[in-house]
């Protein structure tokens, strides 16, 4: 599928009715969200009859684009029913997808529950709460639990200012991290304490790859 077709046609996909500040809820936008997955599609092939994990799905934007790309099958992750419910929707308007698409409301943090899942999906994509002012830290749990899940290939968006701190850790992790690109994220006001009618935030598009495991890395993961 070409570039432009697929930004079309994700342009249907509606965003978050009545986001939740709780859970940090932004959507990507299409312009951001129809080119990461174009990349991740045709520089990399990992996304056409993968099978794809989408963590912290939200209105399943990500989701939907994978299985318009083709993915042989996408497991749609939110821990929000509103969320995963207006997902569902979303993904009613598209007649043409064959994949394989389930949704799942479900805690990203919850250990006991993913072990069983550890190393079952060819790819997972991810735009996690950024975790900088309500969460800390609660980036870094989804990266984490997403290369638990991934037995290639994880990809992601995280600020810029967090750079060193992911570099830092995938290299503990003994995992490949490169910066696909360095973007502008265009915040929209949509919360009541924002005092902007946006604000760009610049965030980087990541690749990580899974290593040779040592034996010290599967114990810091987890696996």
């Amino acid at each position: 599928m070409k570039l432009k077709a697929l930004e079309s046609l994700m342009q249907s996909v509606d965003e978050f009715q009545s986001p939740k500040v709780c859970y940090e809820q932004y959507s990507t936008s299409v312009h951001i969200s129809s080119r990461m997955l174009y990349t991740i599609d045709h520089t990399f092939d990992d996304l056409r009859y993968k099978c794809v994990a989408d963590l912290g799905c939200g209105s399943g934007r990500l989701t939907i684009g994978s299985a318009l790309i083709g993915a042989q099958y996408v497991l749609a992750i939110d821990c929000d029913w509103d969320a995963v419910q207006q997902m569902v929707e979303n993904l009613e308007e598209f007649e043409n997808i064959t994949a394989s698409v389930d949704p799942i409301c479900a805690d990203i943090t919850d250990e006991d529950m993913w072990q069983p899942f550890h190393k079952r999906f060819d790819t997972c994509i991810l735009n996690p709460p950024f975790g900088t002012k309500r969460n800390k830290g609660i980036d870094m749990i989804f990266l984490k639990r997403a290369l638990q899940l991934s037995s290639n290939a994880v990809y992601s968006l995280h600020k810029t200012s967090t750079r060193e701190h992911i570099l830092r850790k995938a290299k503990e992790w003994s995992v490949e991290a490169q910066v696909l690109a360095e973007l502008r994220f265009d915040l929209p006001k949509v919360y009541k304490f924002h005092k902007h009618s946006s604000v760009d935030i610049e965030v980087d598009f990541y690749r990580f790859q899974h290593k040779t495991p040592t034996l010290k890395s599967q114990q810091q993961l987890g696996l």
